[in-house]
C-alpha cells in the first residue's frame, strides 16, 4: 500500500473518532495501536511501541512541565492575582483607555501564574469585564485585547506549553524557553501599539472617566508587596537557565519551592490550597503525558510505515524556497486552530512538520517559536477557536459571537504580522539562545 494512503487513511480514522466525540489523546493512542498492529508486526509492534512510549515519557525534558503548573497553581490559588492587577490599575491612573492597556500588562504578569491560554483568558476576562462594561468601553477594546493577552500566557516564559513543543519536536527546552522572551515582549508591545493608536484616533471606544489619585507611596508599597517578589522568583529560574546556572527541571523546582514560600509569606498557603494546587497540576500533567505518549506512538508509527521518509524527500524535491514550505506549514497550524485546542494541535504537527522544518534546513528553534504563535492565531480565529468560546463565557450579557468574532480581527492580524517580522527576522528568536551558548 502506497505511504500517502496509509496516511489519509489514518488521519480520516483520527478525524472520524474526533467526530464522534472520541477524547482526542483516546483518539490517538487508539488509532496507534490499531496501526501498530497492521503495519509493525503485530504483537511484537505493539511491544516496542510500548517500550517506545515508556522511554519518552520517563525522561527528564519533561519535569519541568508539572513544576512549572504546580508553580502557577499555588500562585494562582493563594489569591496573588486579583492583587496583582490591582496594583497595576493604581500605576495607569488616568491614562485613556487605561482598562484596555491593564488587560495587556495584566496579560503578561498573568502569564507566570498559569499554564493555559485559556485560564488567563477566564482570568482577565471575570476580572475586568464587568468594570469595562460599567466605563461604556466598546466591545473592540474590552473583549479584544483581553482576547488576545490570553495568549502572552504560552509566549512569555516559564510556559508550560513551550516545555511540551521543545519536547515534542526535539530541541532544547532550556534554550526554546529563553528564544520566546523577545516574541512575547514584542506582541505585547504590538497590542499597546495597536491599542494607543485606536483610542487616540476614536476616543469614543474607551470612555475617558476620573480616577482617584493614589498616593505614590502607596503605589511603591503595592508594588514592593504584590509585583516585586513574584517578579524576582521569575527573574530567578529564566536568568538561571539563560545564565547556565541551572537546567530547566532546576529551575522549574526552584519556581514552585519560591512560589510556596511567597504564598506563606502573604499567609495564603493552607492545607486545602496545597491539595486544590497538587489535584489540578496533576489532572493537567496527566493528560499532557497522554498528549506527548500519542505524539510519540503517532512518530513511531510515521517513521516504520515510511510516511515520514516519503515527506521528507518529497519536501526535498520540491523546486520551491524553503520559507514557502514554512508558510503554508504555519497556514496549515492556524487552519487546525480554528477546531482543535492546543495540544491536539502539537499531536498532529509535530511529528510531520518538524523532520521537514529540519530537512529544509531551518532553525528549529525559530520554527518552534513560529508554530506557538502560529497555534495561539489558530485559537483566537473564527468560526472556532477555542479563545472565542472562553470569552463568551466571561463575556457581558447580549454579547454575541459575532461580536466577538469582530473584536478578534485586528488582534489575529498583529499576529499575523508578528509572525512576518519574525520570519523576515529570525535573530529576534534566535539571538538570546545564541548568546546562552557562547
Amino acid at each position: 500500500m502506497d505511504w500517502w494512503i496509509i496516511l489519509i487513511i489514518i488521519l480520516l480514522s483520527l478525524l472520524l473518532l474526533m467526530f464522534i466525540r472520541v477524547p482526542v489523546a483516546f483518539a490517538f493512542i487508539i488509532v496507534n495501536i490499531v496501526a501498530t498492529f497492521i503495519f509493525w508486526n503485530g504483537e511484537e509492534g505493539l511491544k516496542l511501541l510500548i517500550n517506545s512510549i515508556e522511554s519518552s515519557l520517563t525522561t527528564f525534558t519533561l519535569v519541568p512541565i508539572p513544576l512549572f503548573i504546580l508553580m502557577g497553581e499555588i500562585m494562582f490559588r493563594s489569591g496573588v492575582a486579583p492583587k496583582m492587577l490591582n496594583t497595576l490599575d493604581k500605576w495607569l491612573g488616568n491614562l485613556p483607555g487605561r482598562l484596555s492597556f491593564l488587560a495587556v500588562v495584566g496579560g503578561a504578569l498573568l502569564s507566570t501564574l498559569t499554564a493555559s491560554t485559556m485560564a488567563t483568558t477566564a482570568m482577565l476576562g471575570s476580572m475586568l469585564v464587568p468594570e469595562m462594561e460599567e466605563k461604556k468601553y466598546d466591545k473592540s477594546m474590552s473583549i479584544g485585547p483581553i482576547l488576545a493577552s490570553g495568549g502572552l500566557a504560552i509566549m512569555i516564559p516559564p510556559s508550560a506549553l513551550g516545555v511540551l513543543l521543545a519536547s515534542l519536536g526535539k530541541v532544547s527546552v532550556g534554550e526554546f524557553l529563553i528564544a520566546i522572551i523577545i516574541p512575547g515582549f514584542l506582541m505585547a508591545l504590538l497590542f499597546f501599539i495597536y491599542i494607543f493608536f485606536s483610542v487616540k484616533r476614536n476616543p469614543e471606544l474607551t470612555p475617558q472617566y476620573d480616577v482617584k489619585p493614589i498616593p505614590i507611596s502607596e503605589k511603591l508599597k503595592d508594588t514592593i508587596i504584590y509585583i516585586l517578589p513574584l517578579s524576582i522568583i521569575i527573574f530567578l529560574v529564566i536568568g538561571s537557565i539563560f545564565l547556565g546556572i541551572a537546567s530547566p527541571t532546576e529551575a522549574a523546582a526552584m519556581g514552585a519551592l519560591g512560589s510556596l514560600i511567597l504564598a506563606a509569606a502573604y499567609k495564603q498557603l493552607n492545607f486545602k490550597i496545597l491539595i486544590s494546587s497538587l489535584s489540578g497540576t496533576l489532572k493537567l500533567t496527566g493528560m499532557i503525558l497522554m498528549i506527548v505518549a500519542g505524539s510519540v506512538a503517532f512518530s513511531q508509527i510515521l517513521a516504520y510505515t515510511g510516511i515520514a521518509r516519503s515527506l521528507v524527500s518529497l519536501v526535498g524535491s520540491l523546486d520551491v524556497a524553503p520559507v514557502i514550505i514554512i508558510i503554508l506549514m504555519l497556514v496549515i497550524i492556524v487552519f487546525l486552530g480554528m477546531f482543535m485546542e492546543s495540544l491536539s494541535i502539537m499531536m498532529v504537527s509535530v511529528p510531520i512538520f518538524f523532520p521537514l522544518a529540519e530537512v529544509l534546513d531551518v532553525n528549529l528553534i525559530w520554527f518552534a517559536v513560529l508554530v506557538l504563535i502560529a497555534i495561539e492565531v489558530g485559537q483566537i480565529s473564527p468560526p472556532f477557536g477555542l479563545g472565542l468560546f472562553v470569552m463568551q463565557g466571561v463575556a457581558p450579557q447580549g454579547t454575541t459571537m459575532m461580536d466577538i468574532y469582530k473584536a478578534s480581527i485586528p488582534f489575529i492580524f498583529i499576529l499575523l504580522i508578528l509572525i512576518a517580522i519574525i520570519i523576515i527576522v529570525p535573530p529576534l528568536a534566535t539571538w538570546l539562545p545564541d548568546v546562552m551558548r557562547t
